[in-house]
């Protein structure tokens, strides 16, 4: 290998290491925003030493994502499962992710109902309330089960 290239690799690696240190990124945020710039190759050889190295994980990523998803918001399985799909990420990892933490997640879902439930109980009706979460993908058993301990 001549000294230029392994100059520019290291000068666009540490580039890519940058955008991944600021937030961690998933495989495929990574490739949409240096696939204008970088050469296929060389991006498919930097993005291979730095999961290597452990910098680019998607499955630490979705860990990482859903604890944010449950310290701060209240969603679905299925809004998270979307959020997931819409960063790039497979859907066979995102059902393997769900299925290993399948409990935890019906117990958060189930208090996402609740909280909903709490705020929006002065301003609609029960059954409003229901549809509400029906169509923000709320599973039918967690409305019915939060429901019947707030109620």
């Amino acid at each position: 290998m001549d000294l230029d290239y392994v100059a520019e690799y290291d000068k666009l690696k540490t580039k890519v290491l940058k955008y991944i240190v600021y937030k961690k990124r998933t495989e495929k945020e990574i490739r949409q925003k240096f696939e204008p710039t970088i050469e296929e190759e060389i991006l498919d050889d930097i993005i291979e030493e730095l999961k290597e190295n452990g910098y680019i994980d998607d499955n630490n990523y979705i860990k990482r994502a859903v604890q944010e998803f449950i310290a701060l918001k209240n969603m679905s399985i299925k809004e998270i499962k979307y959020k997931l799909f819409a960063k790039g990420l497979s859907h066979d990892i995102i059902d393997e992710y769900i299925s290993n933490h399948i409990d935890d997640l019906i117990d958060y879902e189930i208090r996402s109902v609740k909280n909903i439930y709490y705020k929006k109980q002065l301003s609609m009706e029960i059954e409003e309330i229901k549809q509400f979460l029906l169509k923000k993908g709320y599973a039918t058993e967690s409305i019915k089960e939060a429901l019947s301990e707030v109620e």
